[in-house]
């Protein structure tokens, strides 16, 4: 290029041409984000997967409550609970739950597991042509790219009947936990020159324990880690039609693609930092504050370090607080809430007490001072990123594998929310963009001018 014709120039460019005056979306009703300028979002759709309450609409006005996950109706506490009381992982029977729309049987609940046992072994030559041949730095980017490869390998890839996007389905969220580990394991060679091993996925184990086992050299692992895994598991496992990757899955969805396009696409989403990779932000935030509060049990010093985050002043420089604030939930996330309690049973055992004292400070200083910047009468609360970072450092997973175990989990929603797209929703997603511009003559190239 020449000196004037260079990418800074170029990018300048871009921006001068692209923006776009604030008030035009005012003035045009523009829903930016597809959201209600009372911060709710737009009516897209309707579904029976699951529903999240975060507030409710009294008099026009949005009222907040405590915060409601819901899985085909069923309470995702009372899912939990009942793993508790029966002390067990309970993710197999969450993404039946929501794939078929009703609480698995004992038989059903084995039929399930024989079906993950048989599709959990990736296609012969994947691991070595897939991962092996092309390692990448990061771990969501590899997941989208073996998902879209599994249609090379597939008997009937562009079939969008139920019966075979089913199929497809389950071998996804079946083979994915072996695909990520690997994926994890190739990264560690090619990019940290450190050792890697391949195990394969024991059959008759859940998603958690074959995460676990595949991830560590011995394979070992305790039935309270599992646990604990499985309930990050579960809880991540959907969150409605609305949030960014699940849209993403039933935008694509409407236009007829097949199923693999459909769930690569989730990835894509899920990747974001404003989505699912809040989790690595919200432990990178921890260590900070850790490094630069001599006394993290002093709620005055951690406050003022969290208005300097606040004024861009420390932190990353975003001028966020991670792990707080939610689209929906007000005045509490029941995901946090059982993550929280989970935190706090096992910090001791895994020497992380101080840690979760942190950010306990955080979740009872951070809403204030939120709400103080925004100078709204909004209510804010944790969010599960908040404390599901924490539990993955006590269970020694590898901070690139955080947002990969939350897609990993997601699977089980999208396939839920894909099928119901291709049974209900019948017609492509095409929302409108307003056109703001005026009509421009053609000019001859020898006529053209250098901006």
């Amino acid at each position: 290029m020449s000196n004037k014709l260079n990418i800074e120039y170029l990018g300048g460019l871009l921006r001068e041409k692209s923006a776009l005056e604030e008030r035009l979306y005012s003035k045009y009703d523009v829903k930016r984000g597809l959201r209600n300028q009372d911060g709710t979002g737009v009516l897209a759709g309707i579904t029976r997967v699951s529903n999240v309450h975060g507030y409710v609409i009294n008099e026009y006005e949005k009222v907040p409550c405590e915060g409601e996950l819901q899985y085909r109706g069923i309470n995702v506490n009372e899912i939990i609970n009942a793993t508790d009381r029966n002390d067990r992982c309970g993710y197999a029977e969450a993404s039946w739950l929501l794939l078929f729309g009703s609480l698995p049987t004992k038989n059903e609940l084995d039929f399930y597991q024989t079906v993950m046992d048989e599709f959990s072994d990736p296609p012969i030559g994947f691991i070595e042509d897939m991962i092996m041949r092309a390692p990448s730095p990061d771990i969501m980017n590899k997941l989208a790219r073996c998902v879209l490869a599994q249609y090379s390998y597939d008997e009937n890839p562009d079939d969008t009947s139920i019966e075979n996007v089913l199929r497809q389905s389950l071998s996804v969220i079946a083979r994915m936990p072996m695909i990520m580990t690997a994926a994890y394991q190739v990264k560690k060679r090619y990019y940290d020159n450190e050792s890697f091993f391949l195990h394969s996925p024991i059959p008759g184990q859940g998603m958690a324990e074959n995460i676990l086992s595949m991830l560590r050299n011995d394979r070992k692992f305790t039935h309270a880690e599992a646990r604990l895994l499985d309930k990050c598991l579960i809880l991540h496992a959907e969150h409605g039609g609305g949030n960014n990757s699940t849209f993403a899955v039933r935008a694509l969805t409407s236009s007829g693609t097949d199923t693999f396009s459909a769930l690569a696409a989730g990835i894509g989403a899920l990747k974001g930092p404003l989505h699912g990779g809040a989790n690595i932000k919200v432990v990178k935030m921890l260590d900070d504050i850790k490094a630069n509060v001599r006394d993290s049990r002093d709620d005055e010093e951690v406050k003022a370090y969290l208005q300097k985050m606040l004024k861009k002043e420390a932190g990353d420089g975003s001028g966020k607080i991670y792990g707080v604030g939610h689209a929906v939930y007000t005045l509490s996330d029941p995901r946090a809430t059982i993550l929280r309690k989970a935190a706090e049973e096992h910090c001791d055992t895994f020497g992380m007490r101080d840690d979760f004292n942190l950010l306990n400070a955080v979740e009872r200083l951070a809403p204030e001072l939120l709400q103080s910047k925004m100078q709204e009468g909004n209510a804010i609360c944790a969010n599960v990123d908040l404390y599901s970072g924490l539990i993955y450092r006590m269970l020694d997973i590898p901070t690139e594998l955080y947002t990969p175990l939350f897609a990993i989990a997601r699977l089980s929603g999208w396939c839920a929310h894909r099928i119901e797209e291709l049974i209900t929703g019948r017609r492509i997603m095409r929302p409108a963009y307003r056109p703001f511009h005026g009509s421009i003559p053609y000019v001859e190239l020898e006529d053209r001018k250098e901006m």
